[in-house]
């Protein structure tokens, strides 16, 4: 199996050494952390995240940014903290697109062109391209890049000896993690691939068996939000061995219907089928689900072991820093990307430094997981509130009326109504 060590090459902190030693137990997966010495005045950005340094917590997600060689080498020029590639499977001869494939949603009156876009939903399918080609544009990438952060998605039929072949092959490449769709919400459910898997527990615990019985790189699960409970297949993941999990993938919609037309939107020859959902308008629904996970994590497992990786609706630094206080080591930008390009990393960057020096907080573990505490049932913000208002009403704030003064408390009763 291969472990990680990083060393100093060339002044460069972020350099990646790969020593193949015998594999043992899970843990070895994990490559070993390292921590700034230096002073800075200016926050900083670096992560340490399942043994993988990045220069900052942005991640390209899965998806067009991350389609090939061209797109993924100018994120890293750009600056991004790792990259996702689109997710790849053994046989992309199965995999066909259609154009258009998005449709978008925007604010104001009745969908006006001006408005903001602030929902996109697509019908794409994971990686058309022959497996072979991803392959070696993945090693000649982790050969210009060695200290960059390079991620394989991955996703397979219900076939043990196919994801092992596949995971076997991308390994080869010298990637430095896995991350497994098992979350896509259209396109080929019938293989039992996607959110197919992530949607049933029994089957999820018997593919991440396969997956980390293989394995020698991290291992991240990213989870589908098509589902009641999202911590139960987040729990069965890091239970079966995967180092991390990734949420969320986009919610399962159908963008619209032409009232001019009557078609369903993005319009394929008259016809359409439901979609992924992403963009602004989902950044609520993936903060609750990322706190669920964060504080299933951190009282069922040892959350400085595992990391967890959040995604949606992230377009600035803000965005991304309500998901690390909720407890995210990473933050995935996928959509943002498509509507402001690679360049928005920059911004990203300049806002969760400005974020961090308001709180005076210095590095990114300083205010992760902080807003978990803040979170409770109804019955006890019920039983908060009554509390609180007991205990205003016990505070006497100076004497209502003449009436109230009395012999034994005259001297506090006078100090009560004094301003200064």
């Amino acid at each position: 199996m291969a472990s990680l060590k990083f060393s100093h090459s060339n002044g460069n902190p972020f350099a990646v050494t790969r020593h193949v030693t015998p594999r043992s137990t899970r843990p070895t997966r994990i490559g070993f952390k390292i921590f700034a010495s230096d002073n800075h005045s200016e926050p900083d950005l670096s992560v340490c995240v399942n043994g993988l340094q990045m220069p900052n917590p942005f991640v390209i997600g899965s998806g067009p940014p991350g389609t090939n060689y061209t797109v993924m080498k100018r994120a890293f020029d750009e600056g991004w903290g790792a990259v996702i590639a689109k997710t790849v499977s053994l046989d992309a001869a199965k995999v066909i697109n259609v154009t258009p494939r998005y449709a978008r949603l925007r604010a104001g009156a009745n969908g006006s062109a001006k408005g903001q876009i602030i929902g996109w939903e697509n019908i794409e399918l994971i990686s058309d391209r022959p497996l072979e080609t991803m392959l070696k544009e993945f090693k000649q990438l982790k050969k210009e890049y060695p200290d960059r952060i390079l991620i394989a998605s991955i996703m397979e039929e219900y076939n043990k000896a196919g994801w092992e072949e596949l995971i076997d092959r991308v390994e080869q490449t010298g990637i430095d993690a896995i991350e497994v769709n098992f979350s896509c919400p259209h396109g080929m459910p019938e293989r039992k691939m996607g959110a197919a898997v992530g949607q049933d527990c029994a089957l999820l615990e018997e593919v991440c068996g396969w997956i980390n019985a293989k394995a020698t790189v991290p291992v991240w699960a990213k989870m589908t939000p098509n589902i009641t409970d999202i911590t139960m297949p987040a729990r069965v993941a890091l239970s079966s061995g995967c180092e991390g999990v990734a949420a969320i993938n986009t919610i399962m919609s159908v963008m619209g219907i032409s009232l001019d037309t009557l078609r369903p939107e993005p319009c394929v020859e008259g016809y359409s089928t439901p979609g992924g959902y992403s963009c602004k308008a989902v950044h609520p629904i993936a903060l609750a689900k990322v706190m669920s996970i964060a504080k299933m994590m951190k009282s069922e497992f040892n959350d400085k072991d595992y990391s967890l990786s959040g995604i949606g609706g992230v377009e600035t630094g803000g965005d991304a820093a309500e998901f690390i206080l909720l407890g995210a080591n990473t933050v995935q930008v996928c959509t943002g990307v498509m509507m402001h390009g690679y360049g928005l990393v920059k911004k990203l960057c300049e806002e969760l430094k400005d974020f961090m020096k308001k709180h005076n907080f210095k590095s990114i573990e300083d205010f992760r997981g902080v807003s978990l505490q803040y979170f409770t049932t109804h019955t006890d913000l019920v039983r908060r509130q009554q509390e609180a208002i007991r205990e205003r009403k016990a505070i006497k704030k100076g004497l209502q009326s003449d009436k109230e003064w009395t012999g034994d408390g005259f001297v506090k009763e006078t100090e009560s109504m004094v301003s200064n």
